[in-house]
């Protein structure tokens, strides 16, 4: 099964708020997660990405692949280098 670290949309109309979910990359956007990991609100001023390091860099290790955004958002928060120097 091919694991995808990916944002699931649970905000209203013009004001999103995503999930950050493991899932089973053949599942839809918004279908069965395996495991929920984080939140990310794009409009807030505050703290925007929120994740549980132990658990992404778990699944990271399992050979989830993270997509664009969240590698992205991954870098930006310093979990990536982490799980780079851990992998190592």
């Amino acid at each position: 099964m091919a694991v995808k670290i990916r944002l699931k949309r649970v905000g209203t109309k013009k004001k999103p708020f995503y999930r950050v979910v493991a899932v089973d990359s053949r599942k839809k956007r918004d279908g069965v997660v395996l495991e929920w990991l984080g939140q990310y609100q794009p409009i807030v001023n505050a703290d925007q990405f929120v994740v549980d390091e132990e658990k992404t860099i778990k699944w990271l290790k399992e050979g989830a692949q993270p997509t664009e955004t969240i590698l992205r958002l991954l870098k930006k928060s310093g979990i990536w280098q982490k799980f780079r120097s851990v992998k190592s």
